[in-house]
């Protein structure tokens, strides 16, 4: 009998595999069309060729870099309030983000495109750059603590904030950020100096939103790719001669979680940690910021916003039913949503890939909805 289970468990482990190569095959494979696709018929050699580099360079550095995190005992700690299932993910390498951050910059930063502001490249580039820094000094006080969590979080909204100001200022002082926030069509908001409150809550809602959604193996580098993709993709449908660049850097991003995806499928063997969703978000909102794609972001990234709002709804009815029944009642089983929908006995893989999907469908809506001023 024992014999018995124990080749069911192997064919188990060995079909989830299966299932988690398949997904991101089909990810990767649908990715690529799109970006050859868009090159070819719309004339244009953004898409393609930093995909494909980082990617590529992705995925080798992860093969040879992971086997370093794992020598250096970067091991992720499992938090304790979270799905008991979890704890079997106890020892994978995590800080991966590390690995990753700096291959996307490398690429976004090298690809010639003539007659583009570099610097708001380099402005992009600081900010995430920077927020990797906060999210690996986050991880690694973790580990050296033994526990879950790492900065306090008011430490870690401080120091994202001050970073968050001083890329406004930069982008203020050349100018970058128009008051006008482009909608759908041709329609806008001209909302003046409203623009730089909201432009840092942009910042510090979208990096932790990311880093919210970053909790099941797969979650959020797929999303992520998806997004940058679509972000690129609405840019060059809008045809902003300042955009050349900013594509390309969107692109190197996604190719660059596309190969990471590939180590980090289920069941993973890395994971990014702090170290790679605060910088995602940091990107995607420096990104829209700088290429009055607020709008787009919020359609296109509205798996990120959906799991920021569980973690919010969670919080605030508990404290608020504690305070008028003495008891806290919970909206979900567990926040942020995924972690929900991993209670009600749905599997991980699944999980996974229907918010992969929920996302494709909103990069598709963000793009029949750009903004065309």
């Amino acid at each position: 009998m024992r014999n018995s289970n124990n080749h069911t468990t192997k064919i188990k482990i060995k079909k989830d595999k299966t299932d988690g190569k398949v997904s991101s095959a089909l990810l990767t494979s649908l990715i690529f069309a799109a970006s050859f696709s868009t090159d070819y018929y719309l004339s244009t050699n953004l898409l393609s060729l930093p995909l494909f580099l980082s990617t590529l360079i992705s995925l080798i550095i992860c093969h040879y870099g992971i086997p370093k995190l794992r020598a250096l005992k970067l091991k992720q700690i499992i938090r304790e309030e979270g799905p008991q299932k979890h704890y079997k993910k106890s020892g994978t390498p995590t800080m991966g983000g590390i690995l990753i951050i700096p291959i996307a910059l490398i690429i976004g930063n090298s690809i010639p495109i003539n007659g583009s502001n570099k610097q708001q490249l380099l402005a992009i580039s600081f900010l995430t750059l920077a927020f990797m820094l906060i999210g690996a000094l986050d991880d690694w006080r973790s580990l050296t603590m033994n526990r879950n969590a790492g900065l306090k979080a008011k430490e870690k909204l401080a120091l994202q904030a001050i970073t968050g100001i001083l890329f406004l200022n930069w982008a203020s002082w050349q100018e970058w950020i128009n008051t006008k926030i482009y909608l759908f069509s041709d329609i806008s908001l001209d909302i003046g100096i409203w623009v730089w409150p909201l432009a840092l809550f942009v910042l510090l809602a979208e990096s932790n939103a990311t880093n919210l959604t970053d909790g099941l193996d797969g979650l959020a580098s797929g999303c992520s790719a998806l997004v940058f993709t679509g972000l690129a993709i609405q840019l060059i449908l809008r045809d902003n001669p300042n955009n050349p660049i900013i594509i390309c850097f969107c692109m190197a991003m996604a190719g660059a979680w596309l190969g990471f995806l590939f180590h980090n499928r289920n069941p993973a063997k890395v994971f990014m940690g702090d170290t790679g969703s605060l910088a995602i978000g940091a990107a995607l909102s420096g990104v829209a910021l700088l290429s009055n794609s607020l709008w787009a972001l919020l359609i296109m990234g509205g798996v990120f916003l959906i799991e920021s709002l569980s973690v919010i709804i969670q919080v605030w009815v508990f404290k608020l039913t504690k305070q008028i029944a003495g008891k806290g009642n919970r909206v979900f089983k567990m926040a942020p949503l995924h972690h929900h929908y991993e209670l009600a006995g749905n599997n991980e893989r699944l999980i996974v890939r229907n918010f992969w999907l929920v996302t494709l469908g909103l990069v598709l809506i963000g793009l029949l909805l750009r903004p065309t001023p």
